[in-house]
């Protein structure tokens, strides 16, 4: 366990740098990269291919690191408890302190997750929250672990955290900031 210690503190000390790095997740392995600087967001854009349009989720260690990003409603709040740790995104409105790059600018949401893998959580408990995405080139299909996202992006990623996506599907998305719940993405969670 010691060397996957020394891997997530290098791991963290890339994140701090506005570096992207490699996370295993409960659903697809992940690029991953500090929500709260743009240009490092920008970056994990440019690594897929991908134009920087669609907001990415931000993954947290817990309840108590997601409520300080987003307003959570008693809804909001139940489904946390029921399905985090797991695959389920909740979109939720923005704190006003958070940035206007992270999640997505014009209404002013984000979507959170707080993954059921515990490398990942391990991981989370140290940098704090993650922006992250699929490991693929954009409009490919995600990879499953580290091996696969190193013969994709080689030095492109700074720090490949160790692990394996058992899920192999994306989380459901749940956008809770309308008057009716509406599901984004189908997946795992049936909430």
């Amino acid at each position: 366990m010691e060397h996957l210690e020394a891997i997530i503190e290098d791991a963290a000390g890339a994140v701090r740098s506005g570096e992207v790095i490699g996370v295993p997740t409960d659903t697809l392995y992940g690029l991953a990269a500090d929500p709260f600087d743009q240009n490092a967001l920008e970056r994990i854009f440019a690594i897929k291919g991908r134009p920087g349009v669609k907001p990415l989720a931000v993954l947290v260690a817990d309840l108590d690191q997601a409520q300080q990003i987003a307003a959570f409603s008693d809804r909001a709040l139940d489904l946390a408890e029921e399905h985090w740790p797991g695959a389920l995104t909740l979109v939720l409105p923005k704190l006003a302190s958070v940035p206007q790059w992270v999640g997505q600018s014009e209404r002013r949401t984000v979507g959170l997750r707080c993954p059921g893998h515990e490398v990942a959580l391990e991981l989370l408990r140290v940098t704090g929250p993650l922006a992250v995405t699929s490991a693929n080139i954009s409009g490919q299909e995600g990879v499953l672990d580290d091996t696969e996202a190193r013969a994709l992006f080689g030095d492109e990623v700074a720090v490949y955290v160790p692990g394996e996506a058992p899920g192999g599907t994306s989380s459901t998305i749940l956008d809770l900031t309308e008057p009716a719940e509406w599901v984004l993405r189908e997946g795992p969670v049936q909430p």
